[in-house]
């Protein structure tokens, strides 16, 4: 079972990764996967994994504390919010449209009041 969650650790690191340079994929959460299922399966692959600068970087300071700085929020607000206006101008019909508007309102509310802001 360890190296199941071993596996699944690597496999949303490289997603992580990737949601570094491709905005439509979030970062964070994946790292947040990656941090336990590392945690649930070795603790020197988790000790590895929390030494690299991957994870201070984007995830030390959330764990720790709940929080982020607004560079790092707008970091992530600003990129998505762009695909997902590009999406809406896309889309022609009104459910797909009144989807991406629920989408763009929760996830700013989640960032705005329920993520600190670190100064």
């Amino acid at each position: 079972m360890k190296i199941l969650f071993i596996a699944a650790g690597f496999l949303f690191t490289a997603l992580g990764v990737v949601g570094v340079f491709l905005p439509i994929l979030p970062t964070v959460p994946f790292l947040l996967l990656a941090s336990v299922c590392f945690a649930k399966g070795s603790e020197k692959v988790n000790r590895w994994f929390k030494s690299t600068n991957l994870y201070k970087n984007n995830l030390e300071e959330f764990q720790k504390s709940g929080s982020m700085t607004l560079k790092t929020k707008l970091c992530i607000l600003l990129p998505v919010s762009a695909m997902l206006l590009f999406a809406f101008l896309m889309m022609h019909n009104i459910p797909g449209r009144v989807t991406i508007i629920v989408l763009i309102v929760i996830k700013y509310y989640f960032f705005i009041f329920r993520i600190k802001t670190l100064k």
